[in-house]
């Protein structure tokens, strides 16, 4: 048995032993966001073991699992199926208006400003498809959520059973607790941005998006566990698969826990109105109940990210050599050629990764590559022209 099935193997029969000893301590449960972005590129670049530590990992890290593959749980999909799990005991909130306070701020890239308007978005994701209100409140204040950036040893994890330390940068990016506990602990030695999680090569780390975890996150404070839908935020590999927007199965797990409510008083006269037709968007939203919405599809809550202009998107296999060409017919001007991953240069090639030329680029399509590129083309500080490619792997 390798380190990497040890460790796992030690942490699956620790988990199971405080299965049996702690059979009343799911007030105490911490809902882990068990999205490993280290994994990802294990897996995606062809490593057994990383594929061997993403199976142990979900064992270890599921409780609704105890001890059992979720293989073992999965079956054909059917409309309107539950995917979507919630705690054994129910435990929800008793109240809608919930305030939250940031007890400390991420010391990498993101400032105390950029980190409130993320946590506020992936609020108002979940007020926008449930009856909850979200509002901060100053950290002296008494309050629902506590939300804090920490440091691979904090508050209580070395002395609880069930509620980890952090492990540095990458693996464990955040985890949280049930009701009416209301904590979300993130990893302060990640790199948070607000965008969509990547590979950095300038800085040689992931930089992670703190609205998609911090969304994931807030569906476990409300009592929501991994979901067994692939497609749902709350699946316990959604940085994998970069779902982003709350899904059905989401919105009927806060059904089941809070029931299915209309927000306004005004909705039985909209509704007298036709505004159930006439306006559905507007109803969805704030008149689920009166309108009959409650298991219907909700709209996004995300909009799409849309591709830069003169963007050309690529769908290509894994360890397939892409290449890019650019500046050829404009040679002549004497123009410098600038290439950017992500939007940020790149100065260096990368051997068995990409490799920078004058006018062209080539990359080895992977897990770390996945992005977008884009070359300018200056002649001293003008622009004489740019292009762009997104590059996706085939799943």
């Amino acid at each position: 048995m390798d380190q990497v099935e040890e460790l796992a193997a030690s942490r699956r029969k620790s988990f199971l032993s405080l299965e049996k000893k702690k059979s009343k301590g799911w007030r105490s449960l911490v809902g882990f966001l068990c999205l490993f972005p280290v994994v990802a590129l294990l897996v995606l670049v062809g490593n057994p073991s990383g594929a061997a530590l993403q199976e142990s990992q979900e064992e270890v890290t599921s409780p609704r699992l105890h001890g059992v593959s979720s293989s073992a749980w999965h079956s054909p999909a059917r409309p309107r199926r539950r995917r979507y799990t919630i705690t054994p005991g129910h435990l929800k909130w008793d109240h809608f208006n919930l305030t939250y306070k940031i007890l400390s701020f991420p010391r990498n890239l993101l400032s105390a400003r950029a980190t409130r308007r993320g946590l506020a978005t992936a609020f108002r994701m979940w007020s926008e498809v449930s009856p909850f209100s979200f509002r901060e409140v100053p950290r002296h204040l008494p309050s629902d959520l506590k939300i804090g950036f920490y440091s691979i040893n904090h508050t209580d994890c070395l002395e609880s059973l069930t509620h980890h330390c952090f492990d540095g940068t990458t693996g464990e990016l955040a985890h949280a607790f049930f009701p009416p506990n209301g904590e979300i602990h993130f990893d302060d030695h990640e790199y948070w941005i607000l965008g969509n999680t990547r590979f950095s090569w300038k800085k040689g780390v992931w930089l992670t998006d703190l609205v998609h975890v911090a969304a994931h996150e807030i569906g476990h404070a409300l009592g929501l566990m991994h979901s067994l839908n692939p497609n749902a935020l709350m699946h316990i590999n959604a940085t994998l698969t970069g779902k982003k927007t709350i899904s059905q199965d989401e919105v009927w797990g806060i059904h089941r826990l809070y029931g299915c409510r209309d927000r306004l008083f005004l909705c039985p006269s909209w509704a007298k109105k036709g505004f159930c037709e006439k306006r559905r968007r507007l109803m969805k939203k704030h008149c689920p109940s009166t309108c009959d919405f409650c298991y219907e599809f909700p709209f996004p809550t995300v909009p799409p990210t849309l591709p830069p202009p003169r963007t050309k998107t690529k769908t290509v296999s894994e360890g397939r050599n892409v290449t890019f060409r650019c500046g050829q017919k404009i040679i002549h001007k004497k123009g410098k050629v600038y290439w950017y991953k992500d939007k940020e240069l790149l100065e260096y090639s990368y051997p068995g990764y990409l490799a920078l030329n004058e006018d062209h680029m080539s990359i080895i399509a992977n897990a770390i590559n996945e992005g977008t590129y884009t070359c300018i083309v200056k002649k001293k500080e003008r622009i004489l022209t740019t292009y762009s490619w997104r590059i996706r792997l085939k799943h």
